[in-house]
C-alpha cells in the first residue's frame, strides 16, 4: 500500500472517531467518507484492528514530529523554560490537532474492554514508551530526582492539560502556571 493511500485512510478514520465516536469506524465509512469505490479501505486494511493500529501509528507519528525526534522540544535549559516550551505545545497540540486528541481519547475509553487493542495505547506501547522517555529526560533536565518515576506522572499531567484546553477552553487552566507548579514540588521534594 501506498504511505499516501494509508495515510488518507488513518486519517478519516481518525475524524470519524474524533466526530462520530469509534462506533462509526467501518471500512464502508471510510470509503465513502474518502470517496473510495465499495471495498477500497478493506482492501489495503482488511480488519479493524488493522484499522485501528493504522490511526494510532498515524496518531503517533504526528505527535513525535511535533516534539521533536528525541523530545528535545520539551527541554530546553532550565525550569521556567521548560514549562513554558510544555505549555506552549500543550496550546499548539490542542489547537494544531484536536481531531487528533479527540480521537486518541475516544480510544483510550472505548478500547478498555479489548486488551488487545487497548494495548496499543497504553503504557505497554513503543509509543507510550517513547513518551515516558521524553518526560523522564525532560525531568531530568530540571533537576528533578528520580525522574523515571515521575515521568508517567508529567505525561499524564500535559494529557490532562490537553484535555482541559479541549473540552473547557474558555476556563482551561493556565498550562504554563500548572506545569511550573508541578516542576517546583518535584524539585524541592527529596526522596525519602
Amino acid at each position: 500500500m501506498t504511505e499516501s493511500r494509508r495515510d488518507a485512510i488513518a486519517d478519516a478514520a481518525i475524524e470519524i472517531i474524533a466526530t462520530e465516536g469509534l462506533r462509526a469506524l467501518t471500512h464502508r465509512a471510510i470509503d465513502a467518507r474518502l470517496d473510495y469505490p465499495a471495498g477500497s479501505t478493506s482492501y489495503y486494511l482488511r480488519t479493524r484492528q488493522a484499522l485501528i493500529e493504522a490511526v494510532v501509528s498515524r496518531l503517533s507519528t504526528r505527535t513525535f514530529v511535533e516534539l521533536g525526534a528525541d523530545g528535545t522540544t520539551l527541554a530546553p535549559r532550565d525550569a521556567d523554560a521548560t514549562a513554558g516550551a510544555i505549555a506552549a505545545l500543550v496550546v499548539s497540540m490542542a489547537e494544531s490537532r484536536p481531531l487528533d486528541h479527540l480521537a486518541r481519547y475516544a480510544l483510550r475509553i472505548d478500547l478498555v474492554n479489548e486488551p488487545d487493542l487497548h494495548k496499543l495505547i497504553t503504557d505497554e506501547s513503543p509509543i507510550r514508551q517513547r513518551l515516558l522517555a521524553a518526560a523522564a529526560a525532560t525531568l531530568g533536565s530540571v533537576g528533578v530526582p528520580e525522574p523515571h518515576v515521575h515521568a508517567p506522572d508529567l505525561v499524564a499531567l500535559v494529557d490532562d492539560l490537553i484535555f482541559d484546553r479541549l473540552t473547557n477552553s474558555k476556563a482551561s487552566a493556565d498550562p504554563g502556571r500548572v506545569i511550573r507548579a508541578y516542576f517546583r514540588g518535584l524539585v524541592t521534594t527529596r526522596p525519602t
